[in-house]
């Protein structure tokens, strides 16, 4: 997995790319946990995205814990299969998914 960051303002715009999953999970948590501070909104870029497991799903609700507080989480271009873990998961009832 390869995680994008770029920040402009306190906008960071998080591109994930490859698989999202338990090996992965941890790396993607580190990486985000660093970054959050004054960041009013976050913005996931999923578009290359190839599969996100439940740890995937655990740290994306941390986050959002996190962003609900201080701000709003968007998550973009995630296919077919992400869509359809997020939606069997309930997930979309709770995060802000913009579909493609």
């Amino acid at each position: 997995m390869q995680v994008v960051k770029t920040l402009n303002g306190d906008e960071l715009k998080v591109q994930v790319i490859g698989r999202l999953e338990t090996v992965t999970a941890p790396m993607l948590d580190g990486e985000l946990k660093d970054s959050l501070e004054g960041v009013a909104t976050l913005i996931f870029d999923f578009s290359q995205l190839e599969y996100i497991s439940s740890a995937g799903l655990r740290v994306l609700f941390s986050v959002q814990k996190i962003m609900n507080r201080q701000g709003k989480m968007i998550i973009r271009g995630a296919n077919e299969d992400v869509m359809e873990v997020f939606e069997v998961t309930g997930s979309v009832d709770i995060m802000t998914i913009e579909k493609n």
